[in-house]
């Protein structure tokens, strides 16, 4: 009985690496998952019409989002001052990168409230899409008003008809419904 018990033992000290390893990996799918149950709960909705956007862009031209129409727009809000865009960006730029030679349009929409830390962002980032900007808070942008920005980065995907396509805080998830739209991009 006393050999069962340490046999029985040793296989429960075998098992649990194994098991908190798998239960690590769980925590973490659910933690990903959960990103935009905590985060992203009122965000425009698929099927609504996406607000219009008229914001200069970092070069003082006017910019007006209803002049996309007819293409798919990745619209990215996000600021210099937010740790958690600068560590996204990257995964933004490698979606332009992936979709822009299919048409789709990416415009950053920034909560930037001084033009040096906007453009200094955007160069240290090296973001090569548009952007704009009317250099107010968050909570204080209508932009971020209409599009319910509570949390940044937040992702919208406009379809070509002006509507809200994906509504998220992942870029995991625009790179999934961007994928769907053009499955020739799948690596």
């Amino acid at each position: 009985m006393k050999h069962f018990k340490l046999l029985l033992l040793a296989l429960a000290m075998t098992a649990m690496p194994h098991a908190i390893n798998a239960q690590a990996q769980t925590n973490a799918q659910t933690t990903a998952a959960d990103l935009d149950a905590k985060y992203a709960t009122e965000l425009l909705k698929p099927g609504t019409e996406a607000p219009e956007i008229a914001l200069n862009t970092i070069d003082g031209k006017q910019f007006s989002l209803k002049s996309l129409r007819g293409k798919y727009v990745v619209l990215d809000f996000w600021a210099s001052w937010c740790s958690d865009c600068r560590r996204d960006a990257p995964n933004i730029v490698a979606l332009y990168n992936k979709f822009h030679q299919k048409g789709v349009e990416f415009v950053g929409v920034s909560f930037d409230r001084n033009n040096e830390s906007w453009k200094n962002g955007v160069a240290k980032l090296a973001l090569p899409y548009t952007q704009v900007s009317d250099l107010k808070n968050m909570r204080e942008s209508p932009v971020s008003l209409a599009y319910h920005i509570k949390w940044i980065p937040s992702v919208y995907v406009i379809d070509p008809e002006g509507k809200v396509a994906l509504a998220t805080v992942m870029s995991e998830k625009v790179d999934a419904y961007l994928t769907s739209v053009y499955p020739d991009c799948a690596e």
